[in-house]
C-alpha cells in the first residue's frame, strides 16, 4: 500500500534561475560529458559565448574574435558594439534578458531564447563579462551565478567589444579536458559561414573567402572530387557540393543562422530532395533518389527568421517557414535548387556528363547488389529475434526530442566475457551492446559487396542503421571496446578499417570512439583507485602507501559488472578516432593496412618499445 504523505505548501519549491541551471543543466546544453565528444557540454558553452560574438560581426560590428583557451580557462573577446553597460549585470544573469527579442537588432540570430550565456555563467566557478563602448567600460564577476563583483569605468583606452572569461565548474563537468581539434572544427565552421571574418584561437588565425566552397575543399582531397566544387548563393542560402569517387555514402555538412545542425532538419531534407528532383528534371530520367545522391558531399546554410530547433541546443531544425514573408523551407529550397542547379549543369556540360556518369555506375552497382541486400537484411532481421548479438537501449539518436539521444551510445566488445559484463552494468537507457564472433574480416580495397556477404558486417551495419543513409543512425556514440592487448588492438584497427573504407563520414563527423579501461586497479582497505597508465598508478600506490594491493586487468572479461559502472557511467573515458587532415582516407587505409612499408614497421616497433617498458616496468 502506498505511504500517505502530506502534500502542502511546504512542499512546493521555487528556484532561482541559477539553481535551475544547475539542478538541471542538460536542459539547456544537452549532454554533459568530458570533453571527448564534439557535442560535449564544455564546447556548447564556448559556442554560446561565441554566438554573441558572431551576430555582433554579422550585424556589421567587429571584423575579428579572438579566443584563447588555457588549461580550463576560456577567454572569448569580440571588437562589435559592446554590452550597453547598463546593462552588463542582467544580460548575463536574468532569464528572457538580451538584444535579441527585439527582431529589428538581431533578425536572423540563432539565440533567440536569452538563456545563453546565462547557462555558461551558471555552470562556471568563475565568470567575467567586460564591455567597452563610448570610452567606458563596465564589468562584473561571478562564481556559479552568483555576482561577487563589479565596477564601472568612466575613462578607458580599450577597444570596443565585449571580453567574456570562464572556467566550467569540475562539479558538474567531471574529469574535463578541452581538445583543441573540435575547438578548431567549430572555429572553422564559423568562418565558412561568415566570410571575411578572422577567427584567432591561440595564436592560430582562421578565416574563409569562399565560405561552404571552402569547407568542402578543406575536407576532401582535390583528388577525390569527381568535378569541380558546385557553389550557389542567393540570400539567405548558400549551397556547395561534390561527388566523391570512392565514398560510398551520403555526406553532408548543414547550418541554420551560423548553428551547425548535425541532425540536419527541414531544411536538409529539403535540399536532399530538391537535388534529386533537380537531377532528374535535368537528364530527363527517373532515376532512383539512393543512385543520384550516392557518394555527395554537400553542404548548405539558410537564414532563417526566429527558427524553431527540435532542442535547446538546436542541433536539428524544426521549422517549416522562412519568415519574413518567404515561402516555406522546402519550397524556398526547391526554388533556389531548381533554378540555380539547372542553370549551372547547361552552363558546365562537363560536370553534368560527369554525374550521369556516377549515377549509372551506382545503378549498375545497386542492381548488382539488390539480391544480396535483400538476403542479408532478412538475415540480419532474423539474427536480430533469434540472438542476442546487440542488446538494444531505449532511446536512440534519431530521437531529437529526447534530450538524451546525444547519450546513446553502441559498444562494440569481443567475446561473451565482456560483452555480459557491460551488458550488466549499462545503462538500458542510453546504452547498447553488440557483441563481435572472432576477429573481423580485413576489408581493406573491398567492395561494399563484402558489407552484405559478411555476417559480421552485415548485422554492425543493421545494428547501427546505416544501410542506406547514416542519416539514420541509431546511436550518436559508436565505441570500440576491446582488450588493451595485442589481439584487443588488431581487432580496433580491423573495426576502424571498416568504418574508413565503408562509413568515412562517421569518422569524420565524430562518432567513433575507443574505449579507455584501467590497466591497474590499486586498493587498501579503505580505498579503491582505479588506474588508466603507469603514471597513475605510481601516483595511486604513493597515496595508498603502505603496500596496497595492484591488480594488473589483462581484459575485459576480468572486470566485474560492479566494476564496470565507473568505467561507462558518469566517470566514462574515451578516446575519439580523429582523422588526420592532411591525410586522405586512403592514405591512412594504405598506411594500416596495405602491404608492409618501411615507415608503419617503424611505427610498430616504436609503439610495441613503449608497451614493452610497460611491461618490464610492472615486472620490476
Amino acid at each position: 500500500m502506498a505511504q500517505n504523505t502530506n502534500y502542502t505548501e511546504d512542499n512546493i519549491r521555487s528556484l532561482d534561475w541559477k539553481e535551475h541551471i544547475r539542478m538541471r543543466p542538460g536542459m539547456y546544453i544537452g549532454k554533459l560529458g568530458d570533453g571527448s565528444s564534439a557535442d560535449d557540454g564544455i564546447y556548447i558553452l564556448v559556442k554560446e559565448v561565441l554566438d554573441n560574438s558572431i551576430d555582433e560581426y554579422v550585424m556589421g560590428a567587429g571584423k575579428s574574435i579572438d579566443i584563447s583557451i588555457q588549461g580550463n580557462k576560456v577567454i572569448v573577446r569580440d571588437y562589435g558594439r559592446g554590452i550597453p553597460l547598463g546593462k552588463v549585470v542582467d544580460v548575463v544573469s536574468k532569464m528572457n534578458t538580451g538584444g535579441k527579442y527585439d527582431s529589428r537588432a538581431f533578425k536572423k540570430s540563432v539565440g533567440l531564447n536569452g538563456v545563453g550565456t546565462k547557462a555558461v555563467n551558471a555552470l562556471s566557478t568563475y565568470f567575467r563579462v567586460e564591455s567597452t563602448r563610448d570610452g567606458k567600460s563596465a564589468s562584473a564577476e561571478f562564481e556559479t551565478g552568483v555576482l561577487i563583483n563589479q565596477e564601472l569605468l568612466d575613462d578607458t583606452t580599450r577597444r570596443k567589444g565585449t571580453k567574456v572569461s570562464f572556467i566550467p565548474d569540475e562539479t558538474i563537468f567531471k574529469n574535463y579536458k578541452f581538445r583543441n581539434e573540435y575547438v578548431a572544427r567549430m572555429l572553422k565552421n564559423y568562418v565558412y559561414l561568415n566570410p571575411g571574418l578572422t577567427i584567432t584561437f591561440n595564436g592560430e588565425k582562421f578565416f574563409s573567402e569562399n565560405g561552404l566552397k571552402d569547407l568542402l575543399e578543406d575536407h576532401s582531397k582535390a583528388e577525390d572530387r569527381l568535378y569541380p566544387t558546385i557553389h550557389l548563393k542567393a540570400d539567405d542560402i548558400e549551397v556547395a557540393l561534390t561527388h566523391s569517387k570512392t565514398q560510398y555514402s551520403e555526406e553532408y555538412h548543414s547550418f541554420v543562422n551560423g548553428q551547425n545542425t548535425t541532425q540536419g532538419g527541414t531544411h536538409l531534407a529539403a535540399f536532399r530532395e530538391a537535388f534529386v528532383k533537380t537531377i532528374r528534371d535535368f537528364f530527363g530520367k527517373n532515376y532512383d533518389a539512393s543512385d543520384v545522391r550516392k557518394s555527395i558531399i554537400s553542404a548548405i546554410a539558410i537564414k532563417v527568421m526566429e527558427p524553431v530547433f527540435e532542442s535547446q541546443t538546436k542541433t536539428k531544425l524544426g521549422s517549416t517557414d522562412m519568415g519574413g514573408g518567404l515561402p516555406t523551407v522546402r519550397t524556398f529550397i526547391n526554388d533556389f535548387v531548381k533554378t540555380h542547379l539547372d542553370n549551372y549543369l547547361h552552363k558546365n556540360p562537363d560536370t553534368a556528363e560527369a554525374i550521369q556518369r556516377k549515377i549509372l555506375q551506382a545503378e549498375r552497382e545497386r542492381k548488382e547488389l539488390s539480391g544480396i541486400r535483400k538476403i542479408a537484411k532478412e538475415r540480419a532481421k532474423k539474427a536480430s529475434l533469434h540472438n542476442k548479438k546487440l542488446r538494444d537501449c531505449r532511446v536512440h539518436f534519431g530521437d531529437a526530442k529526447n534530450n538524451r539521444n546525444l547519450e546513446t551510445t553502441l559498444f562494440i566488445t569481443e567475446g561473451d566475457s565482456a560483452s555480459g559484463s557491460i551488458t550488466k552494468s549499462r545503462d538500458v537507457n542510453t546504452q547498447a551492446v553488440f557483441s563481435l564472433k572472432g576477429k573481423p574480416l580485413n576489408c581493406y580495397g573491398l567492395t561494399k559487396k563484402i558489407v552484405y556477404e559478411n555476417e559480421e558486417f552485415n548485422l554492425l551495419q543493421a545494428a547501427l542503421n546505416i544501410e542506406e543513409s547514416i542519416e539514420d543512425l541509431r546511436y550518436n556514440n559508436i565505441v570500440i571496446a576491446t582488450d588493451a592487448d595485442v589481439d584487443g588492438m588488431h581487432i580496433r584497427l580491423l573495426l576502424i578499417t571498416f568504418f574508413l573504407q565503408f562509413f568515412p563520414e562517421l569518422i569524420k563527423e565524430g562518432h567513433l570512439y575507443i574505449l579507455q579501461t584501467p590497466l591497474f586497479r590499486v586498493r587498501n582497505k579503505k580505498e579503491t583507485i582505479y588506474c588508466y597508465s603507469e603514471e597513475e598508478r605510481i601516483n595511486a600506490i604513493e597515496k595508498l602507501k603502505p603496500k596496497p594491493e595492484i591488480t594488473r586487468f589483462k581484459g575485459l572479461g576480468e572486470i566485474s559488472p560492479n566494476e564496470f559502472k565507473h568505467f561507462i557511467g558518469e566517470d566514462i573515458r574515451l578516446d575519439p578516432v580523429m582523422l588526420d587532415s592532411e591525410m586522405t582516407t586512403e592514405e591512412l587505409l594504405s598506411f594500416y593496412m596495405g602491404k608492409n612499408t618501411p615507415q608503419r614497421q617503424k611505427f610498430i616497433i616504436d609503439n610495441l618499445k613503449v608497451e614493452l617498458d610497460l611491461i618490464d616496468s610492472e615486472k620490476q
